[in-house]
């Protein structure tokens, strides 16, 4: 007779199940596979890990890099580290958040798009820096928002 597969969480938990202090790198684990952390997810970890739920629910809403809800497909990281600020990143993240109609930290209706704002993404020298789904824009000026989403529609519309 044979076993039944493993899941990705259940695999993720016992990966990380008897290392101390171990609850933030399963998690971590778990969003970089699936993109965020779904609740089903967490109650796994929390038995699977003999936390309370409670606990593992603090965790994640504590730390706001993980995310509860999926993403849009296309996740766009705005980098507000110092350099990308005084090179004008606060007003590309402005002309982001008005032609998507979000807010930071949210997904476009049709979830094709995330926007997120993020520390420093290490291209100092490029700034202003975006980030999508790993591909890198620097010297990003606000008048160049539209033609990047464009870019993107047509991308997911090409599939």
């Amino acid at each position: 007779m044979s076993e039944s597969p493993q899941s990705g969480t259940e695999k993720i938990v016992k990966k990380w199940k008897k290392k101390r202090g171990a609850l933030i790198m399963a998690l971590h684990e778990i969003q970089d596979v699936k993109g965020y952390v779904p609740w089903e997810d967490a109650s796994e970890v929390a038995i699977g890990m003999d936390i309370p739920l409670a606990r593992v629910y603090e965790v994640l809403t504590f730390y706001n890099f993980f995310k509860l809800e999926a993403p849009g497909r296309a996740v766009i990281s705005v980098c507000t580290g110092t350099a990308c600020f005084l090179k004008g990143n606060d007003q590309v993240l402005e002309e982001f958040k008005k032609e998507l109609g979000v807010s930071e930290g949210e997904s476009t209706p049709d979830k094709l798009f995330h926007l997120q704002s993020v520390r420093c993404v290490g291209c100092c020298g490029l700034a202003p820096v975006i980030v999508i789904n790993g591909k890198t824009y620097g010297r990003i000026k606000p008048s160049d928002v539209r033609g990047i989403i464009e870019e993107w529609r047509t991308n997911f519309a090409s599939e």
